[in-house]
């Protein structure tokens, strides 16, 4: 007598022709404006930081998952994504050891160490460049001027509010003529590979909604209240590294939250950190910070706002 099986899993059942390559591919091609951008404004420095942080995400990856004997996700476009998005983070001028031991950093600890995408608890690509910011702190506050290589300012837009009460145009943040990381200078690149993410429907709205949201609300009321100390809204969504983090890192399908309430939750808290930072923070730029600890409450938001199943009831026990 033949025995038959019946595989048995949740609902909903649904099926989609999308798999984690074709999405990590989308991502990288909306990456493009930013990355011409970064090229535009910084040259050759751009070029060797991007290329050294893809080729050292994508080995890293490789070398780890052979030496625990795992099937290779390298070129998946996950790792290729994580040094991207690392480089886009990082000071032009930012030396290239420097740079590469970020990204190991971020592929093994920040990510193949919880076992690989799907598993990790914060943003790797964060969490490589916090730790480069924790090792290499003068090194990663040393910025190069655009289209000036050999001129170092020690003073982004936002250090330049914060420390100098000085404001640099509107015009300059949007097209991205300042100093700054590589992918955050250029507030218009980094729209139109949004737009594209958004159409595709590769990431939520409501994150980066709620997030920029947060920040527009409550820099609004304090520059209402004093507009002598505190910037305007729109300079505080156009500096830093606000739009490429609520687009491109708070919306990260593994570490931020599954249901549209938890969404909210999240980037609300985000930007809620954010502008704790730049307000009272010791350092003028918080969205790194905003986003780690957020993913780090995002076991915790997901466990309190799941839906309940048809005819459950909702536990109460933490």
């Amino acid at each position: 007598m033949s025995e038959k099986y019946l595989l048995v899993s949740a609902a909903p059942h649904i099926r989609t022709p999308e798999d984690i390559p074709k999405i990590m591919y989308a991502v990288l091609i909306a990456l493009i404006p930013v990355v011409i951008a970064s090229v535009y404004f910084f040259s050759l420095l751009a070029v060797k930081l991007i290329v050294v942080c893809i080729i050292t995400a994508v080995f890293s990856e490789y070398i780890f998952q052979k030496l625990r004997k795992k099937n290779t996700t390298a070129l998946d476009g996950s790792a290729m994504i994580t040094g991207l998005l690392l480089a886009l983070t990082l000071p032009p001028n930012l030396p290239l050891w420097a740079a590469a031991l970020g990204v190991v950093f971020a592929i093994v600890l920040g990510k193949q160490i919880f076992g690989g995408l799907g598993y990790n608890i914060f943003n790797p690509a964060l969490l490589g460049r916090a730790f480069l910011m924790a090792a290499f702190p003068a090194l990663m506050t040393s910025w190069t001027l655009p289209f000036n290589l050999d001129a170092v300012t020690g003073a982004t837009p936002l250090a330049q509010m914060k420390f100098a009460q000085s404001l640099v145009a509107h015009q300059a943040l949007f097209l991205g003529n300042i100093s700054g990381s590589l992918g955050e200078t250029s507030a218009l690149a980094i729209l139109i590979g949004a737009v594209f993410l958004l159409l595709k429907k590769i990431i939520d709205w409501r994150i980066p909604a709620g997030f920029m949201g947060t920040v527009v609300l409550l820099s609004g009321a304090f520059w209402l209240i004093n507009p002598e100390k505190f910037a305007d809204p729109l300079w505080h969504l156009l500096a830093g590294g606000l739009i490429l983090g609520a687009f491109f890192m708070a919306t990260d399908m593994v570490s931020s939250p599954v249901t549209r309430k938890g969404k909210w939750i999240f980037a609300v808290g985000c930007g809620v950190i954010l502008m704790l930072i730049r307000f009272w923070g010791g350092l003028p730029e918080g969205v790194m910070y905003s986003i780690l600890l957020m993913n780090a409450l995002v076991p915790l938001i997901d466990r309190f706002v799941l839906p309940v199943r048809f005819g459950g009831k909702r536990k109460n026990s933490v």
